[in-house]
């Protein structure tokens, strides 16, 4: 027996926003410019972000919340995981 779930969700057009959780791991401090110039250049994505050193471990780890189209998240997400050193995944939520 087989059971067909319907998808009630409305497709998202491209332009339309969506929260979004980016995090990124910074391994190499030398690399905190380019990141934060990049994270500004998104700013009016940008709706908060926290950042926590962790010292034991010589890496810095930021949790950034984006409300952003797709497009701008994964452009972000992938200039930021292009820097040497420096590691970024994002979480989209559904609305």
């Amino acid at each position: 027996m087989e059971m067909k779930i319907k998808n009630t969700q409305q497709p998202l057009a491209e332009s339309a926003h969506r929260i979004c959780v980016l995090t990124v791991i910074v391994e190499d401090r030398s690399q905190a410019a380019k990141v934060n110039a990049l994270l500004s250049d998104y700013g009016e994505y940008v709706v908060g972000r926290m950042g926590i050193p962790y010292r034991e471990k010589g890496v810095s780890v930021l949790s950034v919340v984006l409300d952003a189209p797709p497009a701008a998240v994964n452009a972000l997400t992938g200039k930021l995981g292009c820097l040497p050193n420096v590691a970024a995944k994002s979480l989209f939520s559904k609305i």
